[in-house]
């Protein structure tokens, strides 16, 4: 199978597009500063290896992936098993000789939800008290009740349900999709990152790596708790020094250095990187400010969204900022709840009781809020919404009232262009210990995505040392239950 990327540019025409990019980039800022631009340019797409090419036709564009990092709960927010409060404070015994284990600690008792389970919607859904706002919006999420992970261990489970693989070192599915698509604008990056303000998840920014693939297609973190959002976007008001003159010579200068080092490294595919960083960190100056500003929502949005409530502003802020992005034309955008360490996560180790209620309650409405205003404003005709986690929680205590790592079962739900609301597809054993019929890996997940994008994901690889690498490596199968 031949490789997909083959570089669609000669030596000398990457030279005339970096040496006229740069200098059209000095220009228009020259320009724009003196006032003497008409109208704004209309922007251009950054084509992608699979643009006008693409598997089969799309129902996805562009998409929004939420993840709870630490691992959620599974039992105590959608799946409801009548078995754990039966059987609560007994020995789990899962029957057959079946061997108990546990990630970090001893098997405890049975523990049930402490948090009351009721179906809501049309479709029956089961969720907990402790998400109402995602409850009214059960008829238009496709769940997977039985996903499964190879792992129980945050790190490698974190590379696994971003990247495909356990291991370090392999692009993550924003940067599989940045690849195959491009971006639908040029003056904002493709994938974005919107990393929970308390700090970034487990593996830090390994979750948001181009791997193997051209590093312009990594990660563009953005941390939207700072009064800039992009540091040093532009040159701070001491510095009357920088000037267009000045930002046309230093372009200029700039040029040369590249034009002497692609001479002598016309391979290294990390030069157009930077060289795209700085095109689009030019072209940032003007579009950014305007992306990020959410004075420019109305009062009933930004309500909508919790941004006038302490619990939810955080979260609230960065769902908004999401849809603002791909209202703009980023292709991808994931955020982020929680930070990586032992608080502040779905990680609920200590006590179910205590932790889990304000990661629900910081996320339930803005999530909902998410979902509808992509509805009301025509964006979920063509954006996924997605909703995830690494792996679930054991169906006995650790302590007295907290979880232990669970990789046998888990859930996580898809929203929006394809899917098919108010369905679930798979099913736990009766403890919600372990997956029992219809089963979801990492690999059917991102075939998934990558099906409803226009993309084969079998097809879709990249040669890297002697392979033909993808997303999915050897698995994965199209979860077609839960499409439209």
């Amino acid at each position: 199978m031949k490789p997909l990327f083959q570089s669609a540019h000669s030596r000398r025409d990457f030279l005339w597009r970096f040496g006229g990019g740069l200098g059209g980039i000095a220009l228009t800022q020259l320009l724009s500063t003196e006032g003497l631009l008409a109208a704004p340019a209309q922007a251009n797409s950054i084509p992608g290896v699979l643009t006008g090419r693409l598997h089969h036709a799309p129902r996805v564009k562009r998409v929004i992936q939420l993840f709870m990092n630490g691992g959620a709960s599974q039992m105590d927010l959608f799946d409801h098993k009548p078995e754990l409060l039966k059987r609560k404070g007994q020995k789990f015994d899962p029957g057959e000789g079946k061997r108990v284990e546990a990630a970090t600690s001893e098997p405890g008792t049975v523990l049930a939800p402490a948090f009351e389970l009721k179906q809501h919607g049309a479709c029956g859904r089961w969720v907990s008290s402790l998400l109402p706002h995602t409850a009214g919006c059960v008829d238009d999420l496709a769940f997977l009740m039985a996903m499964v992970s190879r792992t129980n261990v945050h790190g490698p489970g974190s590379y696994l349900m971003n990247t495909g693989f356990l291991l370090p070192g392999f692009p993550c599915m924003g940067s599989w999709i940045s690849y195959a698509l491009g971006s639908e604008v040029d003056n904002l990056p493709a994938f974005v990152v919107l990393p929970d303000t308390k700090g970034l998840p487990y593996n830090q920014k390994g979750n948001f790596t181009s791997g193997f693939l051209p590093v312009t297609h990594q990660g563009t973190i953005i941390q939207t708790g700072g009064a800039t959002p992009i540091p040093d976007l532009h040159a701070p008001a001491s510095a009357k020094f920088i000037t267009p003159e000045a930002d046309r010579d230093g372009l200029a200068l700039l040029r040369k250095f590249n034009q002497s080092h692609l001479a002598g490294n016309d391979s290294d595919n990390r030069l157009e990187a930077r060289i795209h960083s700085y095109e689009l960190a030019a072209k940032m100056q003007l579009s950014a400010p305007e992306a990020f500003d959410l004075t420019r929502e109305t009062e009933a949005t930004r309500k909508l969204y919790g941004l006038d409530e302490k619990t939810t502003e955080d979260f609230g802020r960065r769902c908004l900022v999401a849809r603002r992005l791909v209202e703009r034309g980023v292709r991808f955008v994931q955020v982020w709840s929680g930070a990586g360490g032992p608080t502040g996560n779905w990680d609920n180790h200590t006590s179910i009781v205590k932790e889990l209620p304000p990661m629900a309650a910081a996320t339930d409405k803005p999530t909902a809020a998410l979902l509808k205003d992509l509805k009301s404003r025509g964006l979920l005709e063509d954006t996924l919404l997605l909703w995830t986690t690494e792996f679930g929680r054991m169906p006995f205590s650790q302590g007295s009232d907290g979880r232990d790592h669970n990789g046998g079962t888990f859930v996580g739900w898809m929203a929006g262009a394809g899917v098919k609301g108010g369905v679930a597809y798979g099913e736990s054993d009766e403890w919600s210990w372990k997956a029992a019929r219809d089963s979801a890996t990492n690999y059917d997940f991102h075939a998934t995505v990558l099906h409803l994008l226009g993309i084969d994901h079998e097809k879709f690889t990249f040669r890297n040392n002697g392979a033909n690498r993808r997303l999915t490596d050897v698995h994965g199968d199209v979860i077609r239950e839960v499409l439209a």
